[in-house]
């Protein structure tokens, strides 16, 4: 019989070393260990661990992120917390995120083993009683799924969790608003043929109310799809405020479905997921209110400082460039002067419009305040931000602005933009020098100017 399995991390040597004696005394366990959390979810990537002994703040990924991304394993190991830099708060939060058991550096051999000790005996009652077992890892997966708030998340691990539990290889899960397919996760499908499969299944799911395994003879709108699609579990999901998506898992090797035998589970997990969808819906819905822009629909100057800092995140990390644009509306105050801030307003809806128009989807767009927006253009250096800079600026020179009473006026912009890490490395810096950028270009107005500019004669 193997021994059960122990992985130790901690960024410093000498307790991973200490740990490691005191828990060798015996030979009872199998014992390694790691330098990162990041080194830890490598090796769990390749081998299952029964109990992780962790310190809690590490570089990168600290131990309450381990115990998250370890929560939704199959089976999940136990944690126990080392740390010494402990207070009432940290050790409640650690015992809430799931750790197992929390102790304090330097730990006292004894206690360190009689932890570990009553751990294992824990795991390995609940390892005999395999019904409960069964119902304690259901339970986990459910909550875990309801927990999610992201619905690109939720679509990923509900699609993972409910093909792993019928054992099926290939399956969908979107989101449909009134304009159509909104969010859409696939495995075993590329894109175009998991959104036509998603648009000619919508109008069935939303009829169903409940997990419903159907033929392919039940479903007259599939035209044209692979011949080799035959059967389909559909998990339906519906929120308040009437959005609707479905999770569905498809026949494997052009065969049809069988009837899963874990139906009670199975029916469980969808209410897990379709109560996770019901909630991030609403979570979705409430940071929309906390950070959109009402007049325009673009995002606002609360959620640019967000959008920065996880940009530049994942920019330190891959390596790459993104720029940032900072528009204003050259003597806007005309327009509210001469036509009234009704017609104003309505003005800048219409630059909203046309911002839209261009820059890519994955770009973001903001209104900074009054008459000044901003756009965050993804994966973009200096030469490619100057050409949408531009595009911005001609768009809205050309573009003919409604005043009411069927007249018309026309407006300029100036444009300044900065790009990362060329010319800043940090947030403020980085809407520090787009803003003055534009503000370099107020002198001539409807001109583009780039950071590389301030400063020159």
């Amino acid at each position: 019989m193997p021994k059960p399995k122990i992985l130790i991390v901690d960024d410093e040597v000498f307790f991973r070393r200490l740990f490691t004696e005191i828990l060798s005394e015996g030979d009872l366990y199998s014992i390694e260990s790691v330098g990162s959390g990041k080194e830890a979810l490598d090796y769990l990537s390749r081998t299952k661990v029964d109990i992780i002994l962790t310190d809690m703040v590490m570089p990168e990924i600290c131990g309450l992120e381990l115990i998250r991304r370890t929560r939704s394993f199959d089976p999940a190991p136990d944690i126990i917390l080392a740390t010494g830099n402990a207070t009432v708060e940290t050790a409640i939060q650690a015992l809430k995120g799931g750790a197992r058991d929390y102790l304090l550096k330097p730990c006292n051999p004894e206690q360190l083993r009689h932890t570990v000790k009553i751990c294992f005996e824990q795991r390995r009652l609940i390892a005999e009683n395999s019904l409960l077992h069964s119902q304690i890892r259901l339970y986990q997966k459910g909550q875990h799924l309801s927990s999610l708030l992201n619905i690109d998340n939720l679509f990923q691990e509900s699609l993972s969790t409910l093909l792993n539990e019928t054992g099926q290889g290939q399956g969908l899960a979107y989101l449909a608003t009134q304009s159509g397919i909104s969010h859409l996760e696939a495995k075993g499908f590329d894109e175009d043929e998991a959104k036509k499969l998603a648009e000619q299944l919508l109008e069935k799911t939303r009829m169903l109310e409940a997990p419903t395994l159907l033929q392919r003879e039940d479903i007259p709108e599939i035209v044209g799809s692979d011949e080799a699609l035959k059967s389909f579990w559909v998990f339906p999901m519906t929120a308040e405020n009437q959005e609707h998506g479905a999770v569905i898992l498809c026949n494997p090797n052009d065969s049809y479905l069988p009837k899963s035998d874990s139906q009670q589970n199975l029916n469980f997990l969808a209410e897990q997921v379709s109560l996770g969808f019901s909630n991030a819906c609403q979570y979705q819905g409430a940071r929309d209110l906390i950070y959109t822009d009402d007049l325009t629909g673009l995002y606002n100057h609360r959620y640019l400082h967000i959008a920065l800092e996880q940009e530049i995140r994942r920019s330190e990390r891959y390596g790459l460039e993104f720029s940032l644009a900072f528009i204003d509306l050259d003597l806007f105050k005309i327009i509210n002067d001469e036509h009234g801030h009704l017609v104003g307003s309505g003005v800048l809806r219409q630059v909203g419009e046309l911002l839209r128009k261009c820059v890519r989807d994955a770009d973001m767009l903001f209104r900074y305040g009054g008459d000044e927006f901003t756009a965050l253009l993804v994966e973009t250096d200096t030469r490619g931000a100057k050409l949408v800079a531009e595009r911005i600026r001609s768009t809205i020179a050309e573009f003919e602005f409604s005043t009411g009473h069927d007249n018309t006026g026309r407006l300029t912009a100036t444009v300044g933009h900065a790009t990362y890490p060329i010319h800043a490395t940090v947030l403020e810096e980085m809407i520090d020098l787009a803003d003055k950028a534009m503000y370099l270009g107020k002198n001539d107005r409807n001109i583009v100017r780039s950071a590389s500019e301030i400063g020159k004669t």
